[in-house]
Parts: structure tokens; sequence; C-alpha cells
């Protein structure tokens, strides 16, 4: 192939593109102009490529396709701005979609776990086949609290961190079924029933709400609001309301899957607690503190943060762009 050819056939059609490229606004005219003449310099390259290989002329024609896709695809938008909204404005409004029904799971779950526990401490024989009467002392006096600190506290921490998000995920990315998320709360449930059970029965109710309280106020939240968003995009397929059925189900599992992202964060600040500050030989008002500090921090990220960016329009969800078309329409 003869490349000098070539550039002085093209010269002017690969001129033209380079001024279009450069325009600041479109004509209507101009923009077909621009996609016809970049379908015709891509072609161009393609066989400059495919013949010759590498060379400057390719190089060259390549910056400038570039330069002009720029004009009809958009550039993408800087990764901080992306993430600094991601973190200000879809992540809190998001978690603030789901406050009401993250308030009723965690109803369930507090009721639920309460009349496990009353059901088994007031009945010795119930009592009795969850394990003989020197394992459960064991449990009570030594076995509760040592779970704290019988590892590493940063590899407990990370163990802890990376179970629970792995639920928090399950629950956002399985809730569509409907009965992922209610199993769930029942055996968070049940289980926190059964050990607060034990304890109180063995007189140690003292020491479960004190090893429970530092973590667990943050831990248990960031499961309860993910179940809740799991049920939020069940019930979008079950009751779309207005919207067509895959578009609301597809608008909830967008906006919400991102509560699956940010609660790995939360859990993360969670699973430190557990591991450094809940068996930590301090004062127990200050381990709490601490407790109650970063659960107040969530909920004020929630609610203040969330409402605000809520009454600002924002879902938690793609913008119109970025979700591109829904539907098709003539005309």
């Amino acid at each position: 192939m003869d490349l000098d050819a070539l550039a002085t056939a093209r010269h002017d059609a690969w001129q033209r593109l380079d001024a279009l490229g450069r325009e600041n606004r479109l004509s209507g005219p101009e923009a077909d102009e621009l996609i016809e003449r970049y379908q015709g310099a891509a072609s161009d390259l393609s066989l400059v490529q495919t013949t010759v290989g590498s060379t400057a002329l390719g190089d060259r024609l390549s910056v400038g396709l570039a330069k002009a896709r720029l004009r009809f695809t958009g550039a993408p938008e800087n990764p901080l701005k992306l993430f600094t909204r991601f973190v200000m404005v879809d992540l809190p409004a998001a978690l603030y979609r789901v406050r009401w029904l993250t308030l009723a799971v965690a109803i369930v779950t507090v009721v639920v776990a309460a009349l496990y526990a009353w059901w088994i401490a007031a009945d010795p024989r119930v009592l009795a086949t969850l394990g003989s009467e020197a394992e459960m002392q064991q449990l009570a006096d030594e076995g509760f609290v040592s779970y704290y600190s019988e590892n590493p506290a940063a590899s407990f921490a990370g163990s802890v961190w990376t179970n629970n998000a792995w639920i928090a995920a399950q629950c956002v990315a399985f809730g569509i079924t409907g009965l992922w998320v209610p199993a769930v709360i029942l055996q968070n449930a049940q289980n926190l029933g059964i050990t607060a059970a034990v304890m109180f029965a063995y007189d140690e109710a003292d020491t479960f709400f004190l090893y429970i309280t530092p973590h667990g106020l943050l831990e248990l939240t960031c499961v309860f609001v993910a179940a809740a968003a799991g049920l939020r995009i069940f019930w979008a397929w079950v009751a779309p309301g207005a919207r067509p059925r895959g578009v609301a189900l597809a608008q909830d599992a967008r906006a919400l899957f991102t509560v699956a992202i940010g609660l790995v964060f939360f859990l993360f600040v969670s699973g430190l607690i557990e591991g450094f500050v809940t068996p930590a030989p301090w004062p127990w008002p200050v381990k709490i503190g601490i407790g109650v500090l970063a659960f107040g921090g969530f909920l004020a990220y929630m609610l203040v943060l969330g409402g605000r960016a809520t009454r600002a329009g924002a879902t938690g969800d793609l913008d119109a762009f970025e979700a591109g078309a829904t539907r098709i329409i003539a005309g």
C-alpha cells in the first residue's frame, strides 16, 4: 500500500473530521457529517493497520478518531467526581429510601429473637435440647466472652467483616426471590434469641448486652438495611405501580444494589469495633460509647444526608443518560 497516496487522497476528509471534532457545538447536519466522516476514517485506519501495521500515519489518524469519538459518546467523568457523587448523593439516597422498611425488619428481628429467648429460657426442657448442662455453663461462663478474643484481633475483624458483607450482598442480590431475605431474618433472629436465652438462664444477661452492644448496633443495622433493600427489590417486581414491571425492577435493582456496595464500608467499621474494641480491656462506657458514636454516624448519614439527597431528586439509580432508554418511542 502507498501510504502517501492514501494520505493525499483522504487529506481533505481527515482534515474535515478534525475540524468537526474541535467544534464546541454541532448542528444536525454537522453531527451527521461527523459520524459519516468518522466511519470513513475508521475504515481507512483499519486498512492501514491490517496491511502495513503500526505507522506514524496510523497513529495520527487514531488520535483524530479518538477526539472525534468523544463528540458523540461524551468524555468519561472524572473518577474522583464519580466517587464523590456515590458517597455524598447516590448511597445516602438509596439508604434513605429503605429507612422505614429497615425499621420494620429491625422490629421483626427483635420481636422474634425475644420470643425465642423467652420460650427457651422459660422452659427447662427446651433449654436441655440445646446441649448438656456442662456445655451451656461453659458457653455462659467462658465461651461467649472468649469468642471475641480467641483469635488475633486483625484476623477476627477481617473474618467478621467478610462474612457480614457476604450476607448483606446475598440479601440484596437474592432479594428478588422473596424467600431469601425472610429466611436470613428468621435465622439471624433465632441465633440471637438462642444465645440470649442461654446467657439469661445462667444469669449472664449483663454480659450478653455488654459484649453485643459496641459492635452490634452498627452491624445488625447494616444487616437490617441489606434485608430491607432486598425486600424492596422483590416488591418492585410484585407491585411495580404505574411503571412497567421490567422498568420498575431495573430501576430499583440498580439503585438498591448501591446499598450492597456501601454497606461493605460500614461493615468494615463494625468489624474493626468487634475485633479491636469489644474485647479490649477498656471501661464499658468507653466501648459502648464508641459503638453508639459509629451507629449515630450511620443514622446521620442515612437520614440527614440521605434526606437531603432525596429531596434534591436523587434515588441512587443511574441518571437517564447512563441508564439508557426504557422503551422505544416512535416519532
